[in-house]
């Protein structure tokens, strides 16, 4: 397994409206060639263990479109406490400030002694919860939230015609006057033994995971130029668990088959033991439904918690094509659970 390095930096926020989702049926995914877009890259060596692995392994969903019982609050957006082996991070903030807060007081998830979070890429629904979760538990615990793990692209101007697009490029600034700060990821990164940020995901296949539809494209200034914007920031956790990997997205914008083309590369021959959180495939056409099922069994994916922008339907036809059931692939609400002892734990709507 080749493993690469990191770099430091920063974060960003723009509205999903702004892009679209086109899935190229003229085509075959078989035969793409890698994207000539900025965001596919030569990635150098890093340091790290790929043969540790995580032990134990909670993931509670705090923000997402549903709720499974009658405890918390659902929005468009995404959060999940990740505890794994002692570690405890935030994975995306939600789509509001409070949001976060309230459900892990509702779920009676404890959020306090975290220090690093981790966000996925720069749009609203991920990233809006992170200022008032850094100033309310740093009341207590200066330490608390101070540490933000992003990716290289997050900080890019998205321009637009009423001017920047980026909100959180603003954000940034407020945040780093906490005395918190950001690291930016330019390759794979490993958090603690057995956790693996993917940094930047190469577009090996053109799953065009991003945007709504009918939306216009929105642009993004790359160092290459003014670009679409197909939110190369877009990052996901990859834990090396002794059942296999679990994959932690945000929205998948990378694509997952490309995220999972990704993490078999660097941890070669490790089936896929749970894929948890948005996959972006609302919007997605039956073609590329079939697809992507395809590919994720390929990948021996076992669990599919599906939250956030993947889609009810679509969580449906993948349970059918992967060759799951409702045990293995759900559709994620707020209070669901994933651990390597139990799989996928939901609340009675999602059961």
């Amino acid at each position: 397994m080749k493993l690469r390095s990191i770099l430091c930096a920063s974060i960003l926020f723009a509205t999903p409206l702004a892009l679209t989702l086109s899935f190229a049926a003229s085509v075959p995914l078989e035969s793409a060639h890698a994207s000539t877009h900025p965001s596919t890259h030569i990635r150098a060596a890093a340091t790290g263990d790929a043969a540790a692995q995580i032990h134990s392994l909670k993931i509670t969903v705090l923000s997402t479109m549903l709720v499974g019982e009658t405890a918390g609050l659902g929005e468009w957006g995404f959060s999940a406490l990740v505890e794994a082996d002692g570690h405890r991070i935030l994975f995306d903030t939600g789509a509001h400030p409070e949001t976060v807060a309230i459900n892990a007081r509702d779920l009676k998830a404890d959020l306090s002694g975290i220090r690093e979070v981790v966000l996925t890429h720069n749009h609203w629904d991920h990233v809006a919860g992170l200022l008032t979760l850094r100033r309310e538990w740093m009341k207590k615990d200066p330490s608390a939230m101070s540490i933000v793990h992003v990716a290289k692209g997050i900080f890019y101007s998205r321009p637009g015609p009423e001017g920047e697009n980026n909100g959180m490029l603003a954000i940034r600034k407020e945040y780093e006057a906490t005395g918190g700060k950001f690291i930016e990821h330019e390759n794979w990164a490993e958090l603690f033994p057995g956790a693996w940020l993917t940094g930047p995901v190469p577009r090996k296949f053109p799953e065009r995971n991003y945007g709504l539809p009918g939306g216009a494209a929105g642009r993004v200034q790359t160092p290459a130029g003014l670009v679409e914007d197909n939110v190369p920031e877009d990052q996901s956790l990859v834990l090396n668990a002794p059942q296999g990997l679990v994959v932690v997205t945000g929205c998948g914008h990378a694509g997952i088959v490309n995220i999972l083309t990704d993490a078999g590369a660097e941890f070669s021959g490790r089936p896929v033991y749970g894929v948890v959180g948005g996959l972006h495939l609302f919007p997605a056409t039956d073609q590329q439904l079939d697809w992507t099922g395809d590919k994720m069994r390929e990948f021996g994916v076992a669990n599919l918690l599906g939250a956030h922008c993947t889609g009810i339907e679509a969580v449906y036809r993948l349970r059918q094509r992967v060759g799951l059931n409702r045990k293995t692939a759900v559709v994620g609400t707020v209070g669901s659970t994933f651990t390597l002892a139990d799989g996928i734990v939901a609340g009675p709507l999602a059961r």
